[in-house]
């Protein structure tokens, strides 16, 4: 059975005309554990749409999703303690809080389940920096970042948790052309090395070269 398992999944909104537009429009995806694969598609084709309903972040109107086997539950609070064990989520933009050093960054998402990190969570923590060249920069404040360093920052903290599976919106998207392609380099050698299966949506044909399948979200359709 397939880690990840999107069937017929469909998703509109109101077009505030009484009317609804149908953004995804029976999406199919089969993902095995230790995949990783790229969409892309033009803006507007609901390639964040799909990535909010991976991530648990919407419900499909219709369609069922299973992920490691399992019907999603149908409690939000259920879903919630899922996505944060289970799931990673890198984004366009960094997100990180300006008051807490690039350590402390990384091991925000231990915080919303305990009170402090364990010296093991902490130990992983700067596994992952190791693993993403910027031990160096542990107690370093976010203002004091490059654009990459903060991208790799961003990127450990989506994974401290250890999650089954990284979503990546737009990763490399405000980067420069080093610091992008450090980033791609990055997210190969966490699918290989941690073996986190991996699903990225992009506009940049040289990032999506990156994975192991690139597939096209068109007219609300993945092919």
């Amino acid at each position: 059975m397939s880690f990840i398992s999107l069937t017929h999944i469909v998703k509109s909104y109101p077009d505030g005309e009484n009317r609804r537009n149908e953004t995804l429009r029976g999406v199919n995806l089969e993902m095995e554990s230790g995949d990783f694969t790229a969409v892309t598609g033009a803006s507007g084709s609901g390639k964040t749409t799909l990535l909010s309903i991976l991530g648990l972040l919407l419900l499909p109107d219709e369609g069922s999703y299973l992920f490691d086997g399992r019907q999603l539950p149908t409690s939000e609070n259920e879903r919630a303690r899922l996505r944060n064990r289970k799931i990673g989520f890198v984004f366009q933009e960094h997100r990180l809080l300006p008051q807490y050093t690039a350590l402390d960054n990384i091991l925000l998402p231990v915080l919303a389940t305990q009170k402090q990190a364990d010296a093991s969570q902490i130990a992983y923590a700067r596994r992952l920096m190791e693993l993403a060249d910027i031990a160096s920069l542990e107690t370093k404040y976010p203002h004091t970042l490059s654009g990459g360093e903060s991208g790799r920052t961003a990127l450990c903290r989506a994974l401290v948790m250890k999650p089954a599976l990284l979503l990546a919106d737009e990763p490399t998207g405000q980067l420069d052309a080093v610091s992008a392609r450090n980033i791609i380099s990055l997210l190969r050698k966490v699918n290989e090395e941690l073996k986190t299966t991996i699903l990225m949506v992009t506009h940049s044909t040289e990032t999506a070269s990156a994975a192991h399948t690139v597939l096209t979200l068109e007219n609300g359709i993945l092919a």
